[in-house]
């Protein structure tokens, strides 16, 4: 299972979002897995303003973004973690299960003003074997991240995980928290997490990866 941060990227791609719009209506189910409901209709999701200019998740087309996708990686600092390196076929086979899949996990392309810059991958962490490894709840929703390699080092990923949590619990009200296991060698990406107002909740083994829980709550715990 993938971290945060990490890629390169100047691979044209098709024509993307500049700055938010008015929430669109949701789309139906029939549009395909990024519409449906059980990420809440992602595909609809408006931008948000940040700091470096408005974001956008942007669900991932095969065609037009797989060779942007594999180049990142194909990138020594994300292959040493996703382990997806290889010719695009790698790539593909990795999409294909989400892209035609029930919706419970969809791929985007991050979109920082205009810029493809990013990779996520949003899901239902409760529908995902990741749940079989932490006392999951109804609607938890996970991330996987990388940067592309001019984006790193600018402290972009955490300010973009606040966004993207953010996005998740305006845009899903039925999810309470929004989860990450970035593996526990990838201190970058357990300090991002921390940074985007995560909390630690512990070390779970996964197959291939002693991972750290991370978990961003809907309302703060209570320190005391």
């Amino acid at each position: 299972m993938p971290p945060t941060e990490t890629g390169s990227g100047t691979t044209p791609v098709r024509q993307l979002p500049h700055a938010p719009e008015p929430p669109a209506a949701v789309p139906p189910a029939s549009a395909g897995p990024a519409a449906g409901p059980l990420l809440d209709a992602l595909a609809g999701w408006p931008p948000v303003r940040t700091a470096d200019g408005p974001f956008a998740l942007v669900p991932v087309d095969r065609a037009a973004d797989l060779a942007r996708i594999a180049a990142w990686m194909n990138d020594p600092a994300v292959a040493a973690y996703w382990e997806l390196a290889g010719p695009p076929e790698v790539t593909v086979a990795h999409l294909r299960p989400q892209l035609t899949g029930d919706g419970r996990s969809v791929p985007c392309l991050g979109v920082l003003a205009g810029v493809p810059m990013s990779y996520w991958e949003i899901y239902r962490a409760d529908l995902d074997p990741l749940a079989r490894h932490y006392p999951a709840r109804p609607h938890d929703t996970g991330l996987h991240l990388l940067l592309g390699a001019d984006h790193r080092g600018r402290g972009l990923g955490s300010a973009l995980l606040r966004a993207v949590a953010d996005l998740v619990l305006a845009h899903r009200p039925r999810c309470t928290r929004v989860v990450a296991e970035p593996d526990v060698r990838n201190t970058p990406s357990v300090a991002a997490f921390r940074a985007a107002g995560f909390r630690y909740g512990g070390e779970i083994e996964l197959p291939g990866k002693r991972a750290a829980l991370m978990i961003r709550d809907r309302e703060p715990l209570d320190p005391l």
